[in-house]
């Protein structure tokens, strides 16, 4: 028997007149895209449980500056006070992570550098707030992205930088 005939017999090699296994199908872009969702949807809800952020209770003010002006204590309310005094305002989502975290952070780090809430405790070194005001490091960005009053013109960063050299030079003002 010649080798073409014993193929045709059955004989040859394993495999051969067969049809191919049926192959794997591909999974498509969306598959991949909704898998994707529904795993960053389930990491979004798990991330909730994680306590961090969500103390919201703000410290007693035991002492603040004697403000030279409405003026002064706006400026500073508007652009500082939510992160540098225990008078910050907690907007919903400080209530959901990871937004709750990135805002404990930069709260927590605002109030261990200066804290106008507690004069009784901070020292203040006036150098370095208007060099951070008027080198436009403060407010953060991340703050003046959420927050578009807290972006101060030219103006109002020297009216806040003026006004606080003159407030801090003043003995705080005890807490009632």
């Amino acid at each position: 028997m010649d080798a073409s005939s014993e193929r045709e017999a059955g004989g040859g090699e394993p495999g051969e007149g067969e049809p191919p296994p049926a192959a794997r199908p591909r999974r498509s872009k969306r598959w991949w895209l909704v898998r994707g969702a529904i795993g960053l949807a389930g990491l979004f809800v798990l991330i909730q449980a994680v306590p961090y952020g969500r103390d919201h209770t703000n410290p007693p003010v035991t002492a603040s500056p004697a403000w030279d002006s409405p003026r002064t204590e706006a400026l500073f309310r508007t652009a500082c006070g939510d992160c540098h005094s225990n008078l910050t305002r907690w907007p919903w989502y400080t209530n959901v992570a990871p937004f709750s975290w990135l805002v404990q952070k930069d709260v927590d780090e605002g109030r261990s550098t200066m804290n106008l809430s507690e004069m009784d405790k901070t020292r203040v070194e006036i150098g370095d707030i208007e060099e951070a005001i008027r080198g436009g490091g403060m407010p953060p960005l991340q703050y003046r992205l959420i927050h578009r009053d807290a972006a101060l013109s030219a103006q109002e960063k020297d009216d806040l930088v003026n006004g606080l050299k003159a407030s801090l030079a003043a003995p705080p003002v005890p807490a009632p």
